[in-house]
């Protein structure tokens, strides 16, 4: 079982509960650039249902749905489905910054540091999807050293699947 407490040393991180939607959509709505490719919207709802979402033949104890704190501001997401698609390989379902920490290299320092529990924690890779179109998204996950490995289309929008290698 993966450990969240080794996610970042900077911040404050706690599993995200079904009461926790209303902040969880407020940060999302605060990030309207993401929503502009994605058919979605950051609703309570839409959080509660994303908090229990899995991959077919997912564990739910699997899966990671992490809130970041700094000062008791809730200030990043992370969906983590540990040993998805394959027991070496992480999954990021959602990642995602308040607005306001965006653009000073706070969403690299942090992902970094998440990478690296990831390594110690025994991955080889990292996988993800990228909402196709999404320029800030597609920018961001490249500078972190993904490799887009196909393009998956679904009723929500098209996507690019992305891996990286640890």
């Amino acid at each position: 079982m993966f450990d969240i407490s080794t996610l970042t040393r900077r911040y404050v991180v706690r599993t995200l509960t079904d009461a926790d939607a209303d902040a969880m959509a407020a940060l999302a709505a605060s990030n309207p650039q993401f929503y502009r490719y994605y058919s979605g919207r950051p609703t309570r709802e839409a959080m509660r249902k994303d908090l229990h979402l899995l991959p077919p033949d997912i564990d739910p104890a699997q899966k990671h749905y992490v809130g970041f704190y700094e000062g008791g501001t809730l200030v990043a997401l992370l969906d983590l489905i540990d040993g998805y698609p394959d027991a070496d390989t992480a999954y990021l379902g959602f990642y995602i910054l308040e607005k306001g920490f965006q653009g000073r290299g706070v969403g690299t320092a942090l992902y970094r540091e998440i990478e690296a529990a990831l390594r110690l924690a025994g991955k080889r890779r990292v996988r993800l999807a990228i909402n196709k179109g999404n320029p800030q998204s597609t920018r961001f996950w490249a500078k972190q050293g993904f490799a887009v490995l196909k393009e998956v289309v679904r009723d929500d929008g098209a996507f690019l699947v992305a891996e990286k290698t640890l």
